[in-house]
């Protein structure tokens, strides 16, 4: 399966998919130390989103998740993509500052956790690979 979006970030990726169907703040969600959402509202809450591709919905919260998004990133605890139905304004800057591909208008409620995918976010592609 194919699905087609718009980069926000260019670069590719390919890895484990880990989806959460609700919105995601990265400011008190995400623990930057170990990649592990603690947000209690989140259903992926416990898991480590390190070193795998992200999608959800849209962020929320704090504009200093954008820095959180950089400090995963500088402790080698953040995803290799992220997907996302809405690009809002905390998400994408902090992909921009981090270096991290990502895609926008992408449908999640496609996508499922333990899925491969392989982002192509400079064309706007995600594949499923398998699943």
């Amino acid at each position: 399966m194919k699905l087609k979006g718009k980069k926000v970030v260019g670069g590719k990726a390919e890895g484990e998919l880990i989806v959460s169907q609700k919105p995601l703040s990265f400011l008190g969600g995400v623990d930057p130390e170990t990649g592990v959402v603690i947000d209690a509202e989140s259903d992926i809450r416990g898991e480590s989103i390190a070193g795998k591709i992200l999608a959800f919905p849209r962020g929320k919260g704090s504009t200093v998740g954008s820095y959180v998004i950089y400090a995963l990133k500088k402790n080698g605890k953040a995803p290799k993509a992220i997907i996302v139905e809405e690009a809002e304004t905390i998400v994408a800057t902090g992909a921009i500052i981090a270096g991290i591909p990502m895609v926008q208008g992408i449908d999640v409620s496609k996508l499922k956790t333990g899925q491969r995918v392989r982002v192509n976010a400079d064309s706007g592609e995600i594949e499923v690979l398998d699943g």
